[in-house]
């Protein structure tokens, strides 16, 4: 088996409340180094069988179709997780 990761971002247009927040949490707890927190979401998707070209595909497209609000968010990585967990 194996494990495709999906991740998820807002469209760099939209706002992002719950960044914000965090970016504002982060500074009050002395982060001041941090300039802006993006929240995203990221998907793992267990697969049987080898990873190939057309599976990779119909992930994608599935992530376009139904994991992301593809009028707020983007698809910005579709990957093979390695064994390690990376």
């Amino acid at each position: 088996m194996a494990v495709i990761v999906v991740d998820v971002m807002p469209k760099a247009e939209i706002l992002d409340p719950q960044g914000k927040a965090v970016s504002r949490a982060l500074a009050r707890l002395g982060h001041e180094a941090v300039a802006d927190v993006r929240v995203g979401k990221r998907f793992e998707i267990t697969v049987e069988g080898e990873v190939t070209d057309a599976l990779l595909s119909e992930v994608r497209a599935v992530a376009d179709e139904v994991l992301a609000n593809t009028v707020i968010e983007d698809v910005v990585g579709v990957r093979v997780q390695d064994e390690a967990g990376r």
